[in-house]
């Protein structure tokens, strides 16, 4: 048995997923005729209240869509230091818009208003970048899962307004944190002008991310869509698996936030362990001494046949998913606690 905790990202398809994608309706979405993708976008849009969605073949790519459609070349966006959308999208910002990033220090991910409005304040004139785009990542990735407190994004809107600059939510793990913090996707969707949502990691989709926003984003991004070739064709077998994880998935996240919990908890009593970050969601992030080291670790785990990712920086992760079973959940915690 193999213990995958490298991602949520992992997972394959439930029976039920399986049995809806063979009986999807499909039809050639290039040419908006494909009623599954149709069925899809319009239940994400209804969901988080916003006008229009387009189905994506990766997050990578409905972020960097969001990214062009708010920018011009040498613009400027506005960006936690552990943000996705700077770190592992591979200067996709650069790259597709020709954007640069202007990088906050902020706190797991996460910045506060008064953190953006230092940042925003300054010279405006054709000698540095003009000010477009606000970029929040929800949950943070590098920052462990962490949830951003809904007052603050409230904060962050206001002065985001007040300079002109459009406000996009990457929410590849959004989900993660509505269900955490009991809070309700329409709301998100009155304070952002786009949102991204990722379907194949806590949902358990093979494949897709939706984003969301007015009628007329949503038309420029068809078209940057196809720009960056992600038209396609009868893809409605994979819009009915974003369908039943929206429909099933999604309430399930829970028993993933409590295993991380969990794992933490037992690490906690672990002398091999320096440092463990809070737990929130399914992401955890830790780290053992030093006369271990985190690759050491990690490949010692993996001759246990149980996967972990090195974050850099001596940053060890365990993703919890759909996949990750009570059995499997078992025998992590006495190896973790076992080893020496």
């Amino acid at each position: 048995m193999t213990i995958d905790l490298i991602s949520d990202t992992v997972t394959r398809p439930t029976e039920g997923m399986l049995k809806a994608m063979m009986n999807a309706k499909v039809g050639d979405d290039v040419f908006k005729m494909d009623p599954t993708v149709n069925a899809l976008q319009e239940k994400a849009a209804n969901m988080f209240g916003m006008e229009d969605a387009l189905f994506f073949p990766s997050g990578t790519m409905a972020n960097q869509t969001a990214i062009k459609l708010h920018t011009q070349p040498g613009d400027k966006l506005f960006c936690d230091k552990y943000a996705h959308v700077y770190n592992y999208e591979g200067g996709g910002a650069a790259f597709n818009a020709g954007v640069t990033c202007k990088l906050i220090d902020g706190s797991r991910g996460m910045f506060t208003a008064e953190q953006l409005n230092e940042a925003v304040v300054g010279r405006s004139d054709i000698h540095v970048p003009f000010s477009r785009l606000v970029c929040i990542e929800n949950t943070t990735n590098k920052g462990g899962g962490a949830c951003w407190d809904f007052k603050e994004l409230e904060k962050i809107e206001k002065i985001a307004r007040a300079n002109n600059l459009s406000y996009h939510l990457d929410g590849a793990r959004l989900f993660n944190a509505l269900v955490e913090k009991n809070e309700s996707p329409a709301r998100y969707g009155k304070l952002f002008d786009t949102i991204s949502i990722c379907l194949s990691k806590g949902l358990g989709t093979p494949v897709g991310s939706i984003l969301l926003g007015s009628k007329e984003h949503i038309a420029k991004a068809l078209r940057i869509r196809k720009l960056l070739g992600g038209a396609m064709r009868q893809v409605g077998f994979l819009a009915a698996a974003g369908i039943y994880a929206l429909e099933n998935h999604i309430e399930r996240l829970k028993e993933d936030h409590i295993k991380a919990k969990e794992i933490a908890d037992v690490l906690s009593a672990c002398n091999y362990v320096t440092k463990i970050e809070p737990v929130e969601t399914n992401i955890l992030i830790f780290y053992v001494d030093e006369k271990i080291g985190a690759d050491n670790f990690i490949k010692r785990m993996e001759e246990k046949n149980i996967l972990l990712t090195p974050m850099g920086e001596g940053k060890i992760r365990i993703v919890t998913h759909l996949d990750y079973t009570d059995a499997m959940h078992k025998v992590l915690l006495k190896e973790l606690k076992s080893f020496n």
